[in-house]
C-alpha cells in the first residue's frame, strides 16, 4: 500500500517523484522551497511516495541485515510498478525525474535500469554498499541521460565493514555510469550521512531541473 502526496505547482510539466518514509514526509515541503531557490524557478511538481516497509519496499532483491535484526527484502519490483502506473496514467506526459536518499537512492539508480520513464535520477547518499549493486550496475544499462549522485564526506568513517566502503562503491559507480556515456556528477557534502537529508535532496533535484531546461 502506497500513499502519494503532490506538492508544488501541480500544472507543471517536470514531475519530481520521492519515495519517502513518514519522518522523510515531514520534511518534503523546506525540500520543495529548497529545490526553488536552487533551482531558480517554480516549474515543477514534486509527488512523494510514502512507503510502509522502508527495507522491503525499496530492496532490489533479498540481502541479510547490516545493522539491527531486520532484513533487505524484495519488495522494489512492486514499487517501481506503483510509480510506472503513475507515469502511464495520472501523470501521463509530464517529465519524470525520479530521486531518493539513503536506501530510496539506491532503489532510484536501481529503478533507472528497469523503466525508461525517467528523464533524470538523483541519488543522494545512496545506499551503493548494498550487496551486489555494483556488480549489477556494472551489467545493466542505465535508460536515462543524467544521473545526480552525492556523498557525505564522513559516511564511511565507520566500524560497519559494509558501510566503510560507501566511498568506494559510490566513485564505482560514477565511472560505471560514466562509461556508459551518462552525463553524471558525484557531489561530496560534509557530514555524516544523516546531515542535511533535505537539503541533499534539493541540490540534486535542482541540478536535473538545470540540466534539463
Amino acid at each position: 500500500m502506497y500513499e502519494s502526496f503532490l506538492y508544488g505547482n501541480e500544472t507543471a510539466e517536470i514531475l519530481l517523484i520521492q519515495p519517502v518514509d513518514e519522518r522523510e514526509l515531514e520534511s518534503i515541503p523546506k525540500e520543495v522551497e529548497e529545490i526553488k531557490k536552487m533551482a531558480g524557478a517554480e516549474d515543477f511538481a514534486l509527488l512523494a511516495v510514502k512507503v510502509d516497509y522502508w527495507n522491503i519496499d525499496l530492496s532490489p532483491w533479498k540481502a541479510p541485515a547490516i545493522f539491527g535484526n531486520e532484513d533487505f527484502g524484495d519488495g522494489a519490483t512492486k514499487t517501481l510498478q506503483y510509480l510506472n502506473d503513475l507515469a502511464e496514467g495520472e501523470y501521463k506526459g509530464k517529465r519524470i525525474i525520479l530521486g531518493g536518499y539513503s536506501l530510496a537512492g539506491l532503489f532510484a539508480l536501481w529503478a533507472g535500469t528497469k523503466s525508461s520513464f525517467f528523464g533524470g535520477i538523483a541519488a543522494a547518499s545512496p545506499s551503493v554498499w548494498f550487496p551486489g549493486f555494483t556488480d549489477y550496475l556494472a551489467e545493466h544499462k542505465t535508460m536515462t541521460d543524467v544521473v545526480y549522485l552525492s556523498l557525505g564526506d564522513k559516511e564511511s568513517k565507520t566500524r560497519n565493514a559494509v558501510l566503510a566502503t560507501t566511498d568506494e562503491c559510490i566513485r564505482k559507480t560514477e565511472r560505471l555510469l560514466n562509461a556508459q556515456g551518462i552525463k553524471c556528477i558525484l557531489e561530496w557534502n560534509e557530514g555524516n550521512h544523516f546531515r542535511e537529508p533535505e537539503s541533499r535532496m534539493a541540490k540534486g533535484f535542482a541540478w536535473i531541473i538545470k540540466e534539463k531546461r
